[in-house]
């Protein structure tokens, strides 16, 4: 064979290409559907099948996304490489270590266990078999969030607020590990330091179970967070503002912007002399596609996951902590 014959041939050689990432959701409710239509969305990802014990959801969502629908999801077991647990919370344990102990990374929605000990042992199944196992902290992927890390030194004072209308959803929990758990999640990453105390206070309005609660939460650097998180605003807001030297920053979640108001010597628009403003706004972006495409990179690279089970386990600790407290209260003074 001549030499431009070899580079004919060589040129029409290509790297073949990897195979999908196998993936199914356990769990056809109202967030599950979603992680279903967002995997059938993804390039390079084969949505294998949806699971419930409710056969109608499950045969509902999998015929809107082509797949196939489990009553069982032990029948999974083999025919994928990674799952969403998209079910409620107690039943997270048993589902994800059946797939941890059988070799199938995992991405559990938040919060990960209903106890430490819980989390603990799914943490140690998947380091020991060499697994992803990733918590759905959906906010740790809001464009704005993001964004902001660079900007974070060494906050000294944090207030966050997570105000909510009243929706009758997810009354069947804490406010804590409904929706003050976001920001304990994210609290922790922007600070990144030991905890020295946490005080809590809640209350009971209009559900069984806390439906307002505020944690002061004192880090080892001298940095404290002040958490308030609601369900029975009359309004919604999902707001940080976090102070560190020569620096305010705030993030609004929602509107995906960043206000960043720094001493730089200079004249600026400012309430304070010497101080500029610079104000990031963010076009609007799918925070559950880009966790679920961060999760299935993860397990085709086998790297770490942005949001680890270590985490998972810090925010629960936390959140179990603020829980005890409120219940506490409620025994000696019988508030709720």
């Amino acid at each position: 064979m001549d030499a431009s014959a070899q580079t004919d041939q060589h040129s029409t050689l290509r790297p073949e290409a990897s195979p999908p990432v196998r993936v199914a959701v356990v769990g056809a409710g109202y967030l599950g559907r979603f992680h279903a239509e967002k995997y059938n969305g993804l390039d390079g990802v084969e949505l294998v099948g949806i699971v419930d014990v409710e056969t109608a959801k499950a045969a509902e969502v999998a015929s809107h996304c082509r797949s196939r629908a489990f009553s069982r999801h032990q029948d999974l077991v083999g025919q994928v490489d990674a799952v969403s647990i998209v079910v409620p919370t107690p039943l997270h344990f048993a589902i994800a270590g059946d797939f941890l102990k059988n070799g199938v990374d995992v991405l559990i929605e938040k919060p990960m266990t209903t106890t430490l000990a819980e989390a603990r042992e799914l943490i140690d199944i998947a380091t020991n078999n060499g697994l992803i196992l990733q918590v759905g902290h959906l906010e740790r992927f809001n464009p704005a969030v993001m964004a902001v890390r660079e900007r974070i030194q060494k906050p000294m004072f944090i207030e966050s607020h997570r105000l909510s209308l009243y929706q009758g959803r997810s009354t069947d929990v804490s406010v804590v590990l409904d929706l003050m758990i976001h920001d304990i999640d994210i609290i922790l990453n922007f600070v990144g330091a030991p905890i020295k105390a946490i005080h809590a206070s809640g209350a009971a309005v209009v559900s069984a179970h806390c439906d307002i609660a505020n944690a002061r939460i004192e880090f080892a650097t001298g940095c404290v967070a002040n958490i308030t998180a609601s369900r029975i605003s009359t309004k919604n807001q999902r707001k940080v503002r976090l102070f560190q030297k020569n620096a305010y920053i705030a993030v609004d979640f929602a509107a995906r912007e960043i206000t960043h108001i720094q001493q730089t010597g200079e004249a600026g628009s400012a309430p304070i002399p010497g101080m500029t403003v610079d104000q990031l706004r963010f076009p609007e972006g799918d925070a559950l596609a880009a966790e679920l495409r961060a999760f299935v990179d993860a397990v085709a690279t086998r790297r770490e996951p942005e949001v680890t089970g270590e985490m998972g386990y810090q925010a629960l600790e936390i959140a179990l902590n603020v829980m005890e407290q409120i219940d506490d209260a409620t025994r000696r003074f019988g508030v709720l």
